[in-house]
């Protein structure tokens, strides 16, 4: 019986420390949301088809590496204009290169405006961030739901999402938000741990996008993008 009571002790305390570090932090992660509300009210088109491009490029690759792929790309002058062939040419440092560089060239006919991209034009015509990540996830190729929440939080279109990687899942489960890790993250599985989140944060008293980039800062040190 006693066990029982133990156990709730210790995930008390680690709420408690979680609360401590994020009051020790918040600064810096309030630094970081600012620049990201900053891009959405004043960044180019540019900037956002670079981050979705940079989101598209991540998965299950390192996120310094994808950003100085974009930025090589950029600086190519073959982000919006380079072939498949020409993209994939210079993803060496990303993995599963070809089928990203095809989900690059597909990304730009979505957003294509004649002559021009009009990225946020498109994902401000949503009523909110929900519903602009569904829009991304099913037009998208290459963007699930982590990648797609990851892209609107990045140029500062969301404040309620979860981006649900494998550092934040295992710190909700040590938390005891969830019971354990799910071995595959469904439509379903996801808005339902994503959920849970958002009842933590509110219960935690820690606005929900802070939360996250808590998470990933407690797991890496740092916060980066």
């Amino acid at each position: 019986m006693s066990a029982i009571p133990r156990q709730v002790r210790a995930v008390r305390g680690a709420h408690l420390q979680l609360k401590r570090q994020w009051e020790q932090v918040r600064p810096v992660l309030e630094q970081r949301l600012l620049a990201f509300r900053k891009l959405w009210k004043s960044g180019s088109e540019t900037e956002f088809f670079s981050e979705l491009a940079f989101c598209l490029f991540t998965p299950q690759s390192k996120a310094q590496s994808c950003w100085a792929t974009v930025e090589c790309l950029r600086n190519k002058s073959l982000l919006f204009g380079g072939t498949q062939q020409q993209v994939s040419k210079e993803l060496n440092r990303v993995r599963f290169r070809y089928n990203k560089a095809h989900y690059l060239l597909e990304a730009r006919k979505v957003f294509a405006a004649g002559d021009k991209l009009s990225v946020r034009t498109k994902l401000s015509s949503f009523p909110d961030e929900f519903s602009a990540r569904e829009w991304i996830v099913q037009n998208i190729k290459g963007l699930g739901y982590k990648e797609a929440t990851h892209f609107l939080r990045n140029i500062g279109a969301s404040r309620e999402l979860a981006i649900l990687d494998r550092h934040i899942l295992r710190r909700l489960c040590a938390l005891r938000v969830i019971k354990e890790i799910p071995s595959t993250l469904s439509r379903a599985v996801y808005l339902d741990v994503e959920k849970k989140m958002q009842r933590f944060a509110r219960k935690c008293a820690i606005p929900m996008e802070h939360l996250d980039l808590l998470f990933w800062y407690m797991a890496t040190g740092e916060v980066f993008k």
